[in-house]
């Protein structure tokens, strides 16, 4: 009899530890990183593919959202994903053209008008095969975000027409295609990691930088920047991503939770991108930016600047590939 209730109490334990493991299993935390300030339009869409995840699984998959780069550079985090150490980031599209080549035809200058041109790409075929590429390097895209239009700043001078850019030490995003939009406008390009940016116009280390209206309002770049000029030089697409090393450890259930989760929030994140940016054009003059429009003309004297480095690119992208995109924006544009 005591053999029995010692072999029944045995067997009770061992139940509610494989029980306790199960609950351990099923609770899976993602981490979520991103380099823009809590409160931007990308963190508002993170924060939302959280809310969404945690719902559509029942608390079985929470999210962690780490804004302001909190866990390293858009490099780091890139390595980090490969790994396997971290679950997801979202970043620029352009930045995936270090390890896929052809992601880089989202830098190009002036290649999108409207926020709309840009949903038709990066929706339809074009833009979900490019995410497809990532696959053989680690990375799974489940969907875009926008960061917007790019916009000019300094703190040396008014820019109102192309001429005032030459000579400026502007800080680009690391890789070559803005480095070559740079220089062909006869500035100094200046690569570095967005962490490192504000110390950088603070210490005069650089002049200015680029990047769209939410971004230089939450990285609060108008405390070290006088002037602003509105060019829409670029639009960036920002990459919704996942660790193909996490995604392959996943349910088919919880992969299509995530994948359902990334699409909805990306709809709710470009919404409170086109929302905002209106007001924080407002707020940035209110905090003594001095806002300049690029003239019509200047911006004709711009985009023909740019095209020996369109030219340039489009041989290493490739062709097919710029023609794949300008069919798509053709059918767009209709």
């Amino acid at each position: 009899m005591k053999r029995h209730f010692i072999k029944t109490v045995i067997a009770a334990s061992a139940l509610a530890a494989i029980g306790l493991g199960q609950v351990q299993a099923q609770t899976r935390t993602i981490k979520f990183a991103n380099q823009n300030a809590a409160g931007h339009p990308i963190v508002l869409g993170m924060e939302k593919f959280g809310q969404l995840v945690e719902a559509k699984s029942g608390g079985k998959l929470k999210v962690n959202v780490y804004p302001g780069g909190a866990l390293g550079s858009d490099q780091a985090n890139l390595s980090a994903l490969q790994g396997g150490t971290l679950e997801m980031a979202s970043m620029n599209s352009g930045i995936f053209a270090s390890i896929v080549k052809e992601f880089a035809i989202y830098d190009f200058p002036f290649l999108f008008g409207t926020p709309k041109e840009a949903d038709a790409v990066v929706d339809g075929p074009f833009g979900t095969g490019l995410h497809k590429k990532l696959e053989d390097k680690g990375l799974v895209g489940l969907a875009y975000y926008e960061l917007g239009f790019r916009q000019l700043t300094n703190s040396r001078r008014p820019v109102a027409k192309v001429e005032d850019i030459a000579g400026l030490k502007l800080r680009v995003i690391p890789n070559p295609i803005n480095i070559d939009w740079v220089s062909a406008l006869g500035a100094n390009p200046t690569p570095l990691p967005f962490p490192e940016l504000y110390a950088a116009l603070e210490q005069k280390a650089v002049d200015g930088q680029e990047n769209p209206v939410a971004t230089i309002r939450g990285a609060k770049l108008y405390e070290v920047q006088k002037y602003m000029t509105l060019t829409n030089h670029q639009y960036n697409p920002q990459s919704v991503v996942i660790s193909k090393k996490f995604w392959d450890s996943l349910s088919a259930g919880d992969q299509k939770i995530l994948q359902e989760a990334a699409t909805e929030s990306a709809v709710y994140e470009r919404e409170q991108s086109r929302a905002q940016a209106a007001s924080i054009l407002a707020e940035l003059k209110k905090s003594g930016m001095e806002v300049t429009e690029l003239p019509p003309a200047e911006v004709a004297k711009l985009r023909e600047k740019m095209k020996p480095v369109i030219a340039k690119h489009t041989a290493t992208v490739g062709q097919d590939t710029v023609n794949a995109v300008m069919a798509e924006l053709d059918k767009a544009r209709k």
